[in-house]
């Protein structure tokens, strides 16, 4: 049976003329975000000087003959990758009605530009993304759910395009779950992060933070590993890396000062939550969190204002404890462990044992309702 759903988590990737098409090469010169060809002939993203997403042009893995492989040009990268038309047919192949853009280039959480030194510079890269989000993706359909990304060098300046981006159409915020390990600013457990969170509480927006955003969550990996082994680890750590950015928003009481707050962990996966959330109320039974000013466990804290994302995990074994109310579904599109083109029969598995309503609640209605759709 053919099931349409939401997929929360998909990636864009951003045109090498995107930034250098918007912002002043009289004002900034090279350090404008472009790609630029190495020695050896291949090209790759060279943002304020410093080489970007990993000395890669693309991560489409997914849409490549060999998954494992990335495009070497951007003349290899398939337009389904950053053409709107040809990724609606892509999501038609899968059965997607609507997909949730999360950026490449800027980034898995917007983290790319975080290393630029010059606050203006930061802010223009953010804007131009944005603004091009919205015109010609959130333009072309709007089966495409916008979300903005936001500066990460000042407090006022990530809610003031908050707003604005908002203001115009964004559905939802991404932001870097770590922003203390990107750059000089405040722990985010700090309560200096509380505008932040009180505009998207105001504006209604979930607050979406993306697994592998944070690079030191993840240990190095060992240097005599085959490529494909290496970066099978890599995908491996990235949603169990999420442990500790949960942990950290419900233990350092942003979620008890802001009770509205939505908070999704995009690529999170769904396994880990389990044990996470019995290890997180036994301790808070054992220290004595109610002493602390918690009238919520975490799990209750949990289950009020956050979500898990899911591309490839069964559903039924974790629905209990979870609930499905705090599960949504993805297609991962178009990352190397995309289900796609095979999403379909993904879904068909990974739902078995599940209730009409659980797999209503999963494939598209905890979206809907989060995103407005």
């Amino acid at each position: 049976m053919r099931e349409e759903f939401i997929s929360v988590d998909d990636h864009v990737l951003e045109p090498p003329d995107l930034w250098t098409s918007r912002l002043s090469k009289e004002r900034w010169g090279d350090r404008i975000p472009h790609l630029a060809k190495n020695g050896s002939g291949t090209e790759q993203w060279v943002v304020d000087g410093k080489i970007a997403l990993g000395g890669k042009v693309a991560k489409v893995g997914a849409l490549m003959p060999d998954r494992n492989e990335d495009p070497l040009t951007w003349a290899q990268v398939p337009e389904e990758a950053y053409k709107p038309a040809s990724r609606l047919t892509a999501m038609d192949a899968a059965g997607e009605a609507h997909a949730v853009l999360y950026p490449t280039v800027a980034g898995m959480a917007g983290e790319a530009f975080a290393g630029i030194e010059d606050p203006e510079l930061e802010i223009a890269c953010v804007e131009a993304y944005n603004d091009w989000l919205l015109e010609v993706w959130a333009g072309a359909s709007d089966r495409f759910v916008p979300q903005c990304i936001v500066p990460i060098s000042s407090v006022e300046a990530a809610v003031a395009e908050i707003r604005r981006a908002v203001g115009q159409g964004h559905k939802g915020v991404i932001f870097p779950a770590l922003p203390m390990d990107l750059r000089g600013v405040p722990h985010v457990a700090e309560d200096d992060y509380d505008p932040i969170w009180a505009a998207c509480e105001d504006l209604k927006v979930p607050l979406c933070l993306h697994a592998g955003s944070s690079p030191t969550l993840e240990y190095e990996r060992y240097a005599d590993l085959s490529p494909k082994l290496a970066a099978a680890i890599t995908d491996v750590a990235k949603p169990v890396s999420s442990v500790y950015v949960l942990g950290l928003y419900l233990f350092s009481r942003i979620l008890m000062r802001h009770p509205t707050l939505k908070v999704v962990l995009a690529e999170s996966a769904l396994s880990w939550g389990l044990l996470y959330l019995e290890w997180a109320d036994h301790q808070a039974d054992h220290d004595g969190l109610a002493n602390e000013g918690y009238d919520l466990t975490p799990s209750q804290l949990f289950h009020r204002q956050c979500y898990l994302t899911a591309w490839y995990d069964e559903i039924a074994p974790f629905a209990p404890f979870i609930h499905t109310e705090n599960i949504m579904w993805s297609s991962n599109l178009p990352l190397a462990t995309s289900s796609w083109p095979g999403t379909q029969k993904t879904i068909e598995h990974c739902f078995q044992g599940l209730t009409d309503d659980g797999r209503g609640q999963v494939l598209r209605d905890n979206a809907a309702a989060l995103y407005g759709l």
